[in-house]
C-alpha cells in the first residue's frame, strides 16, 4: 500500500510539472543595453542652505540621500569638507538606493556636503549642498560678553552657561523680546559666575517692566562681601505704588559711589530699556537711550573678591535695607567689557527692537535721543558742522541746532503727492530768521520741494511755509510764536493737491492755495535745522532752536490726526 501511494504521488509531481512548462516561456536573460549615462544624486537633506541651530559646539546631522542609475549602481561616496565620512557599495535595488545615515561631527561655521555617485562602467556624478552650524547666538554688538534672552531658561547663550536658580525663580509669561521673561519670586533669584569678566570699564542693559512689590529691591548686583560696598555694583530700586527709583551703587576699593538714577511710572505698567554704565570717572544710568543721571568715580570700580552676578534680588552681599527678591519682570541681558555711550545703546534697541511706525502714513520719524537715527529706516542723518543734542526735549533729548552746523536726510520712499510733517519746537529767537525744514532742487527758483522757515524778532516769529508745484509756487504765512513764554510748540503742516495747512498746538492757524501737486523733480535731500543749499539766501541760515519728535507723513493728515500725535 505505501509503495502504491509514493508511485502515485510521483505521477502527480511528473504531470505537474509537464503542465506548468506546457504553453510558457521560460525566463531568458534580456540585454539592458548601453550605460548611457551617469547615476542620478538626490541629497534629500541637508538641502541648500540649510541652517543648524544648537547649544552643542559639536552636533549630529542626519544626511539622507537618494541614487538611481539606468543600469547598476556601483558605489557611494559621501565627503563633508573634502574628507570622506561614507561609503556604500552594496545595494538591495541595484539601480536605486536611499542611503540615510547620521554623522555627529558638525561644528560651528559653513560647511560643504558633497555626493559621489559611480556606475559599474565608471562614469560619476558629484552632487554637493551648503550648509552652516551655528550657536543659537553669536554676538551682535562690540563689547559683548553675556546674553540672556530668558525664552524659557537662564541660559547665557553667549558663553553656553546656564545661570544658577536660588529658591524658585519663574518666567512672567509676557516679554519685551522674545516668548518669555524673568520674574523673580519671593526669596528666589539667578546667580551667575562672574569672576575676571570685568574690567576698568562695564555695562549692563536690559529690558524692565517695573512692579512696585516690594516697595524695594535689588536688581542687578556683583558685591564681595556685606560688611561694605567698597567693591563691585548694586543697581536697585526703591519707591511706592506709584512710583520706583532706579539707582546704582558702584565700590572703588577705598569708598563709592552713588548714583541717584531717576524714577519710573510705575501705574503706566511699560517696559523701560535700562542701561548702566561705569568708566574709571564716572557711572551713568540711562532709559531708553537717554541719560537721566551720573555721578563721578574717585577711582575705577575695585572687582577684588567679586566671583558672582545676582539677577533679580540684592543676593548674599546686599540683601540688608530689605534689598531682597524683585518681581518685576526683565527680558533681554546684556553685558558689555566697555562703557557704552547714547548711540550705541540706541543702536541696540533698534537692531533688537525695531521701530513700527505708530501712525498711518508714518514714513520718518527721528526722536533725537542722543542721536540722529531715523528710526523707521534705521538710517542716520548726515551732519553738517556741528549739530547737538539739548537736555529738555520734550522726551528725552532733543535736536539742537548751531551756527553754520545743520542735518541732511535723502528724501527717498519719505513723500508722496500729499506730505504732513509734524515735530515739536522750541524757537530760539536769534538768529532772527532760519530754514527748519527744507526740500529743494536748486537756488534759482522754489518751483520744486517745499521750505518751512521763521522770521521775526526778539518776541515773535512767525512759521511760514513755501510749496513749490512745477510752474510756480504757493505761500502759507502761517503765525507767530511767542518767544518769550519760552515753551514747547507743537507745530505740523501738510500739503496736498489743492491746499497747504499749518497748524500750531494742534489749531489750524493758516491756509493756502495750491496750484498743483508738490513738485519733487530734482529733489533728493531734506535738511534739517537751516535752509541748507537750496535755500540759504534771505539769511535763512541755520536754526539755534530745539526740535523734537519730528515725524514725516506720505499722507496730508487730518487735524484731528495732527491733535492725537500731539497729544500722545
Amino acid at each position: 500500500m505505501k509503495l502504491f501511494k509514493n508511485i502515485l504521488i510521483g505521477l502527480i509531481t511528473i504531470v505537474t510539472a509537464f503542465a506548468c512548462n506546457n504553453g510558457i516561456d521560460g525566463i531568458s536573460p534580456v540585454d539592458p543595453g548601453a550605460d548611457g549615462s551617469g547615476p542620478v544624486v538626490n541629497i534629500i537633506y541637508p538641502t541648500e542652505g540649510t541652517t543648524v541651530k544648537v547649544m552643542e559646539v559639536i552636533t549630529s546631522i542626519d544626511i539622507k540621500l537618494e541614487i538611481t542609475d539606468d543600469i547598476e549602481i556601483g558605489s557611494i561616496s559621501v565627503l563633508m569638507d573634502g574628507n570622506e565620512i561614507a561609503n556604500f557599495s552594496t545595494f538591495t535595488d541595484y539601480r536605486r538606493a536611499l542611503e540615510e545615515f547620521t554623522y555627529d561631527q558638525v561644528t560651528n561655521g559653513d560647511h560643504v556636503l558633497t555626493v559621489v555617485a559611480t556606475d559599474l562602467v565608471g562614469q560619476s556624478t558629484t552632487s554637493e549642498v551648503n550648509f552652516t552650524k551655528e550657536p543659537p547666538y553669536t554676538q551682535l554688538f562690540d563689547g559683548e560678553i553675556l546674553y540672556m534672552p530668558f525664552d524659557g531658561d537662564y541660559m547665557d547663550l553667549l558663553n553656553f552657561i546656564p545661570a544658577t536658580e536660588v529658591g524658585t525663580p519663574s518666567f512672567a509669561g509676557e516679554s519685551m523680546i522674545g516668548t518669555d521673561a524673568y520674574q523673580g519670586t519671593t526669596d528666589s533669584y539667578i546667580t551667575y559666575p562672574v569672576e575676571g569678566k570685568f574690567g576698568d570699564e562695564f555695562s549692563a542693559s536690559f529690558w524692565y517692566k517695573v512692579s512696585a512689590t516690594p516697595d524695594r529691591a535689588g536688581i542687578l548686583v556683583v558685591g564681595a562681601n556685606a560688611d561694605d560696598r567698597n567693591q563691585g555694583f548694586r543697581l536697585f530700586r526703591e519707591g511706592n505704588a506709584d512710583k520706583q527709583r532706579i539707582k546704582l551703587n558702584v565700590g572703588t576699593g577705598t569708598g563709592e559711589s552713588w548714583n541717584d538714577g531717576e524714577e519710573i511710572d510705575v501705574v503706566a505698567g511699560e517696559w523701560i530699556y535700562i542701561t548702566m554704565t561705569i568708566t574709571p570717572t564716572k557711572n551713568t544710568i540711562y532709559f531708553n537711550g537717554v541719560e537721566m543721571r551720573s555721578s563721578d568715580m574717585a577711582a575705577a570700580v575695585d572687582w577684588t573678591g567679586c566671583t558672582t552676578m545676582t539677577i533679580g534680588a540684592g543676593g548674599e552681599t546686599f540683601s540688608y535695607w530689605d534689598h531682597k527678591s524683585d518681581s518685576s519682570p526683565m527680558d533681554e541681558l546684556r553685558l558689555f567689557n566697555k562703557a557704552l555711550t547714547p548711540a550705541e545703546i540706541q543702536n541696540i534697541m533698534n537692531v533688537t527692537n525695531p521701530y513700527t511706525p505708530k501712525y498711518d502714513g508714518e514714513t520718518f520719524y527721528m526722536p533725537f535721543n542722543g542721536n540722529n537715527t531715523e528710526l523707521v529706516s534705521g538710517a542716520d542723518a548726515s551732519m553738517v558742522g556741528t549739530t547737538g543734542f539739548a537736555g529738555d526735549g520734550v522726551d528725552g533729548d532733543s535736536f539742537a541746532g548751531a551756527t553754520d552746523s545743520y542735518l541732511t536726510f535723502p528724501i527717498t520712499g519719505i513723500f508722496g503727492d500729499d506730505f504732513s510733517a509734524a515735530f515739536w519746537y522750541k524757537v530760539n529767537p536769534d538768529p532772527d530768521r532760519a530754514g527748519i525744514l527744507v526740500v529743494g532742487a536748486n537756488v534759482d527758483d522754489r518751483n520744486q520741494g517745499f521750505r518751512l522757515f521763521r522770521e521775526g524778532d526778539a518776541t515773535s516769529q512767525r512759521i511760514k511755509l513755501n510749496v513749490g508745484f512745477g510752474t510756480g509756487e504757493s505761500w502759507n504765512d502761517g503765525d507767530v510764536i511767542d518767544v518769550t513764554a519760552g515753551e514747547w510748540v507743537h507745530i505740523a503742516f501738510t500739503v496736498s493737491g489743492s491746499k497747504s495747512y499749518i497748524y500750531i498746538n494742534g489749531v489750524e492757524v493758516n491756509s493756502a492755495d495750491m496750484g498743483a501737486n508738490v513738485d519733487w523733480t530734482g529733489c533728493e535731500t531734506l535738511t534739517i535745522g537751516a535752509g541748507g543749499e537750496t535755500f540759504s539766501y534771505w539769511g535763512h541760515l541755520s536754526d539755534s532752536s530745539f526740535i523734537d519728535e519730528l515725524r514725516i507723513f506720505n499722507k496730508a493728515l487730518s487735524q484731528e490726526e495732527v491733535q492725537t500725535i500731539m497729544n500722545d
